[in-house]
Parts: structure tokens; sequence; C-alpha cells
């Protein structure tokens, strides 16, 4: 997931439509967020300072993460795996297959960039509308939706109570706005992975709306053209969310990359494996 975003920020919805593909779902929550590993009692992090190039502050950067979801895999005996990323997930999914080839067979880039600050910039403006993040329960869900409704999709309705509802279940599960900026620290750390994303040798999906002011379409744009072979799907009307009305579409787009990826290296039973 993205940062500052737990695992119950996936769209159950979603993620019933990829299990309706037959494919089988690992999601998690990444370092700092949710019921993961918190670092609280790291050294507070400078946000204006690691934009102005001082990241001696970072305490960990994407390849750290990425390292995270390899020993996930790890633990749970699978030597291999389809990414799907969305935002900062899809930029540790990036990460992940420059850096751990073997360990993946297809990446999914939702919504994401590639490091270099001239692609994917952010609308400070639209990023800030919501103000500061309240501490309590209440606050940080009606907080929550002004954030999502600022970087929604203007062609596809706006679902409030489901934010509504995701926001409850992740102030339940544990908050760290610490850990958020953290996480933003580690992007900003590990710079730009546009000569990396060249040396990748795999199926790959970028899926970008033309209306995201998180990560703005150039970004995608970017990413598709670094990596070789990728497709690129653009959506209008997309902003920095999963709409309701896109589950479907997408993940027929995942399964149709998948089932590639697995045409292209069968198992030695020489039947397609769609983990």
């Amino acid at each position: 997931m993205g940062g500052g975003a737990q695992m119950v920020n996936w769209p159950d919805g979603f993620l019933a439509e990829l299990v309706a593909q037959e494919l089988s779902l690992v999601i998690f929550d990444n370092r700092d967020v949710g019921r993961s590993s918190h670092l609280s009692d790291a050294a507070a992090v400078d946000i204006a300072a690691a934009m102005g190039g001082d990241h001696s502050l970072a305490v960990y950067d994407l390849s750290d993460m990425a390292a995270d979801a390899v020993g996930l895999l790890t633990a749970l005996g699978i030597d291999s795996a389809h990414l799907v990323g969305i935002s900062m997930g899809a930029m540790i999914a990036q990460t992940m297959a420059i850096e751990y080839p073997t360990r993946v067979r297809s990446l999914t880039s939702i919504s994401s960039t590639t490091g270099n600050p001239e692609v994917g910039k952010t609308d400070t403006g639209a990023f800030g509308a919501a103000g500061p993040q309240p501490r309590d329960r209440d606050g940080f869900i009606d907080w929550q939706i002004r954030a999502a409704r600022a970087l929604a999709s203007p062609g596809f309705e706006f679902d409030a109570a489901a934010v509504a509802e995701t926001a409850a279940r992740a102030f339940d599960r544990g908050l760290d706005f610490e850990g958020m900026m953290r996480q933003m620290v580690a992007v900003i750390a590990s710079g730009d992975r546009t000569d990396r994303l060249m040396t990748l040798r795999l199926p790959t999906l970028v899926i970008h709306g033309t209306a995201d002011l998180a990560f703005d379409i150039s970004g995608g744009l970017a990413t598709a053209a670094a990596v070789p072979g990728a497709k690129l799907l653009t959506i209008d009307g997309m902003g920095h969310n999963l709409p309701r009305a896109l589950w479907s579409r997408l993940a027929d787009e995942i399964a149709e990359l998948i089932d590639r990826a697995e045409a292209r290296h069968p198992t030695h039973h020489g039947e397609p494996n769609r983990p």
C-alpha cells in the first residue's frame, strides 16, 4: 500500500475481484504503519531538510522496505510472486523488482513514479487541503474523508462512507503519524530509479489516472517509458485512489499480465501457475 496507508486501505471489493480471477493474495502492513514494526525510537525526521537534499535523518529507504517484502515471501515459503503496488507501494515493488529479480514474476505499478523529481510532481495544495491530521478517532475519520476527497477521481463517484469505514479500521488498528513521516523521507532519500528500471526484463503494467494530483501522470508515463516492454494504461478522470467503478477492469488487466508472465515461464508441469 501507499505512504501512511495500511493493508486495510486496499478496498475489500477490489481484492474480491482479484480473488475471482483465481489469484491468491498476500497483503501486509509496511513497516511503520498498522500492526507492523514501528521505529518509534528513531530521531524525528525533517521533511523540509530531506526535500532540500539532507537525507542524514532517514531511518531507512525503499531498499529496506523491499527487503521487508522479500523477507515476508521467504517466511511464507513463496519463492516468487507477482507484485501489485500503488503509490509508495509501487515504488517498493519497483525496487524489489530491481534488487530481487528472481523473486518477482511481474510488476504492476499504480499511481506512482520513478523517483525523478522532474516527473510525477505533487500538487501540494491538494495534498495539504485537509489540514493537519487530528489525533482523535472522530477527527481522524473526518480528516481522512477531506483528504481522500481532495485526491479522489473527479471522473468517478466518491464513496465517503467507504472512506469513513476504512479510516475507522485504520485508526483502531493503530496510527503512527511520525511513522508516515519516516516513510516519506525514505521515499525522498531513495532517489531516482530510472536507470535501474531500464534494466528490468519482466512483464510490467503501469496504471495511472489523468487526474492524479498526488503524482501527476508524467510519473506513470516516465515509469512505462523506463521499463522495456511495459504496458501503459492511462485512465481518464482517475485520481489518486481506486474507484469502485474501475475494480473489475483493473483486476482484468492485472490477471492478463499475470497470465502473460506465466506463459513466458510455465511451471515444470507445463501448466501456468497463478499464485
